[in-house]
């Protein structure tokens, strides 16, 4: 049975929205958080574990000291206080895929709290998601649905566990109530999502790869009647790990629960499942956090980091995404708006790269946000999944600048380079696709095209000058456009005079 909802914008009109978000970053370790058990994806199921990441009896964790630092990186960036002190806790609950009946999380003594991160939003403006808290975890293990549609449970006759991720380094970062967003609610959880997932990246400690679940989120929603009143009780939708789903999931939880209230009913606190189709569906009843029994972890010491230590981390963060774009938008000539195409296709990192490689930033950038992004658009996959390298880019461009190739030519060169032909400089020899430059061949061709048009000739010395266009086009064809058309049209000019 369907759920019955309220028409967003009359939703948004009625009632005030509130969000709160937690989202969940693997981190890029070689090895788990409480074992030495190798952090990899991909593997054989059930290959990369040791008797800790499944809780034998008898097997004791030790704190992946990188995995700390990493935690502490993210905490600077948010721009949190890290704790002179803080310890593990047990957080308990049964599920398939976490085999030792509690996940070693963070209770009441995260790492990192009390920060607050501006985000941009694509008309321009900005919004302040204030932070709760980053705390450190391990993540669960992961279940497989056999025989449901698109993996789901829903449909399937058993179930399979992995226990590969198990123990994989995890930070959760929990916002505080996000009020005051409105009717830009569900922009504004997806671009604080996207937001994160750009700094995991620039500081290194994930690939904060959405598509592998690295980076995900579980999507908190409630209503009140105005901006005074006391908050609604609230939805928590699990596991979203993608922009558009995060956007849709909070547009249908407000249209959901705004119908709800309007005929007078309340409310459920629950736990809700984010569908393909943009839709939510209701899981377990929320458990609260007495429910999960939290103690403290009695097989690790707490963890004291250093101040020195945090200066040290602090001194080494990377510049910031944010402030990227603005030096980058300055330094490349580009418009608001054409830093935000950029950045929402995805392809800034890609444009910095190729410029570093030895071409400009507006010459990488019409690669990448043209030819490039066409081909990506056409087969359905991301900028980054392209078989082509920015060097390879810059190699290209610098074909172009030195005049061995035309624009054309080089976007026949780049077929080649995408379809595993070489590098630019193999492909343009193997197909035969530099500019003819020889002044002797271009001379031949010019004088036979101008013998095969006495008229043309006539007119130029008539003082027709854009007449020559249809020699140089005779001789851009006999050349299958493999010569300078500048330089053609300056011969044509020399020939015709003399």
């Amino acid at each position: 049975m369907s759920d019955t909802l309220m028409d967003f914008d009359e939703a948004v009109r009625r009632y005030d929205p509130v969000l709160g978000l937690e989202v969940h970053v693997e981190l890029g370790t070689v090895t788990k958080m409480f074992d030495a058990a190798p952090n990899v994806f991909g593997a054989q199921p059930n290959t990369m574990v040791t008797p800790t990441s499944v809780g034998l009896p008898g097997a004791l964790p030790v704190v992946n000291a990188r995995g700390v630092e990493y935690a502490i990186r993210i905490g600077l960036a948010l721009g949190c206080e890290i704790a002179e002190s803080c310890r593990f806790a047990r957080k308990n609950y049964f599920y398939p895929d976490l085999s030792k009946d509690f996940q070693t999380s963070q209770s009441d003594e995260p790492i990192a709290f009390d920060g607050a991160l501006e985000i941009e939003l694509e008309d321009g403006s900005f919004f302040t998601i204030p932070i709760e808290r980053a705390h450190m975890e391990e993540d669960a293990g992961k279940n497989t649905h056999i025989g449901g549609a698109d993996g789901r449970i829903e449909g399937a006759s058993h179930s399979l566990v992995d226990y590969n991720r198990a123990g994989v380094p995890l930070v959760e970062i929990v916002t505080r109530p996000i009020e005051g967003a409105g009717a830009k609610a569900p922009q504004v959880a997806a671009a604080y999502v996207r937001t994160l997932r750009d700094i995991f990246r620039a500081l290194g400690v994930s690939e904060a790869r959405m598509e592998r679940g690295n980076v995900r989120a579980d999507v908190n929603v409630s209503l009140r009647e105005s901006p005074d009143a006391p908050l609604g009780t609230r939805t928590e939708t699990k596991n979203v790990n993608t922009f558009r789903g995060i956007e849709q999931v909070v547009r249908y939880e407000i249209q959901r629960q705004a119908a709800i209230l309007a005929a007078g009913g309340e409310v459920l606190q629950e736990t809700r499942h984010g569908q393909a189709d943009g839709t939510t569906r209701g899981g377990r009843v929320k458990s609260d956090a007495d429910d999960y029994r939290y103690f403290p972890e009695p097989d690790l010491v707490p963890v004291a980091p250093s101040r020195e230590w945090v200066e040290q981390i602090r001194e080494g963060l990377p510049e910031m995404p944010a402030a990227k774009r603005r030096r980058l938008k300055v330094e490349w000539s580009l418009s608001d708006t054409e830093m935000r195409d950029v950045v929402n296709a995805g392809a800034l990192e890609l444009i910095e790269a190729t410029a570093a490689a030895g071409t400009t930033g507006q010459a990488a950038r019409k690669w990448w946000m043209g030819e490039l992004s066409r081909t990506a658009k056409e087969q359905e996959i991301g900028l980054e999944d392209l078989p082509v390298a920015p060097e390879q880019i810059a190699d290209l461009q610098a074909l172009v600048d030195s005049g061995r190739l035309t624009d054309k030519l080089a976007r026949q060169v780049l077929e080649g380079v995408l379809a595993g032909e070489g590098d630019p400089e193999a492909v343009a020899a193997a197909r035969g696709l530099e500019v003819v430059s020889d002044d002797s061949a271009l001379l031949a061709a010019v004088d036979e095209a101008l013998a095969a048009n006495p008229d043309v000739a006539d007119k130029i010395r008539g003082g027709k000058v854009q007449a020559a266009g249809a020699i140089v086009g005779a001789v851009m064809k006999a050349t299958r456009g493999q010569a300078d058309a500048k330089r053609v049209r300056e011969l044509v000019m020399e020939r015709v005079q003399s």
